[in-house]
C-alpha cells in the first residue's frame, strides 16, 4: 500500500499509524484477562497508570479487535466519563481522520493537547507524552486544512514540539512502555521511509521497552512489509495473530505481506493464500470503516488477477 512519502505526507500518516491503527499508531492483554487491580491501564503490568476503563474498552475495541462501532461506542461514554484522559481523544481524532471528519479532528487534536499539557502537574510522563502527541495531531490538521505548501513551515514547527516533549517524557521515564510504543511507531516510520535512519533502531525500541506485544509484533511486521523484507514481515505478523486473532485487519496485513512476497518469488501458492487471507479479513467487514473495507476489496481482487494470469 504504503510506499515512500514527502515529508507532508509523512506528518500525517504518523498520525495514522501511531495513535489507530496506529498505526499508531495498536490494544491490550495478550490472551489472558487483564487483572482487575489493573483495569484502565492497557501498557503496563507493573504501576499502571489511572487511563480510565471505558478508554481501554475502546483501545481493545480498536486494536485487539479491530471492532470500529464498538470503540466508537466505547470513546462516546469515556469522553463523558473520563474527559480528562488524553488518550481517550487521541483516539477520537484517529478515527475522525478516518472517517475524513475534519471538523471533529481538528476539536479532537486540541482536547488531546489542552488534556495533555493539564495532565502534565499529576502525571508528568503520560502529560508530556501527550502533549507531543497532541501536537503531532495539530500537525497533522494544519496539512489537512492548509494544504501541502502553505501547512508545512507550521507542521514543522509541531514535530519541533513533538520531539521536545518526547525528550521531557523520555526523561522521567526511559524504558516506559507506553512511551516507547509511540516512540517506536512514529520512529519506525521515519526509518522506513528516510534513508539515512535506522530501522533496526526503531525496532529495538519497541521490542525491548514497549508494550502491549500484539502491538510491537504488528508495527513491526508493517516496517517489514515496507521494507520489503517480507520473510521477517510474515514471521511478526503471526505472532500478533496469535494473541489478536479476533482482529480482521491483521488477515489483511497478513495478506498484503502473503501478497507481496508471492509476487517476487512467483508463488501461486503464496497468491492463494493472500486471497484467503483477505477473505478472512472481510468476513468482518461490518465492523470496519467503509474506506477501508473498499481497500481491501480492491487490494483482494488485484491478487485474485495475479492468480494463474493470462
Amino acid at each position: 500500500m504504503t510506499k515512500r512519502f514527502s515529508l507532508p505526507q509523512l506528518v500525517v500518516s504518523a498520525q495514522l499509524i501511531t495513535l489507530a491503527q496506529t498505526a499508531f499508531v495498536g490494544a491490550i492483554a495478550l490472551n489472558i484477562w487483564v487483572n482487575p487491580s489493573l483495569a484502565g491501564d492497557p501498557f503496563r503490568d507493573r504501576e499502571p497508570h489511572q487511563i480510565g476503563d471505558q478508554t481501554e474498552a475502546a483501545f481493545k475495541a480498536i486494536f485487539q479487535q479491530g471492532n470500529y462501532p464498538a470503540a466508537q461506542r466505547y470513546l462516546e461514554q469515556a469522553l463523558s466519563k473520563e474527559p480528562n484522559e488524553p488518550l481517550a481523544y487521541a483516539m477520537s481524532a484517529s478515527l475522525a481522520y478516518g472517517n475524513k471528519d475534519w471538523a471533529k479532528l481538528d476539536t479532537y487534536s486540541q482536547k488531546t493537547l489542552e488534556t495533555g499539557q493539564k495532565l502534565i502537574a499529576s502525571d508528568p510522563l503520560r502529560g508530556n507524552l501527550y502533549t507531543a502527541v497532541g501536537h503531532f495531531l495539530e500537525g497533522a490538521v494544519v496539512i489537512t486544512r492548509e494544504g501541502t505548501v502553505n501547512g508545512v513551515p507550521q507542521a514543522f514547527s509541531r514535530l519541533r514540539q513533538v520531539y521536545e516533549y518526547l525528550d521531557k517524557a523520555e526523561a522521567i521515564s526511559a524504558n516506559d512502555p507506553e512511551l516507547n510504543l509511540i516512540k517506536g511507531y512514529m520512529d519506525l516510520l521515519l526509518a522506513v521511509n528516510l534513508p539515512f535512519a535506522s530501522p533496526d533502531q526503531a525496532i529495538g525500541r519497541l521490542e525491548k521497552n514497549a508494550a502491549p506485544e500484539y502491538l510491537v509484533d504488528r508495527g513491526i511486521a508493517l516496517a517489514y512489509r515496507d521494507l520489503k523484507r517480507y520473510p521477517q514481515a510474515l514471521e511478526y505478523v503471526n505472532r500478533a495473530i496469535k494473541t489478536t486473532s479476533d482482529n480482521p485487519e491483521i488477515y489483511y496485513l497478513k495478506a498484503q505481506i502473503l501478497k507481496r512476497l508471492g509476487q517476487r518469488e512467483k508463488s501461486q501458492q503464496m497468491i492463494q493464500e493472500a486471497i484467503a487471507n483477505f477473505d478472512k479479513a472481510l468476513t468482518k467487514k461490518s465492523q470496519l470503516p467503509g474506506d477501508l473495507v473498499k481497500q481491501i476489496e480492491r487490494e483482494r481482487n488485484s491478487a485474485v488477477s495475479l492468480k494463474n494470469p493470462g
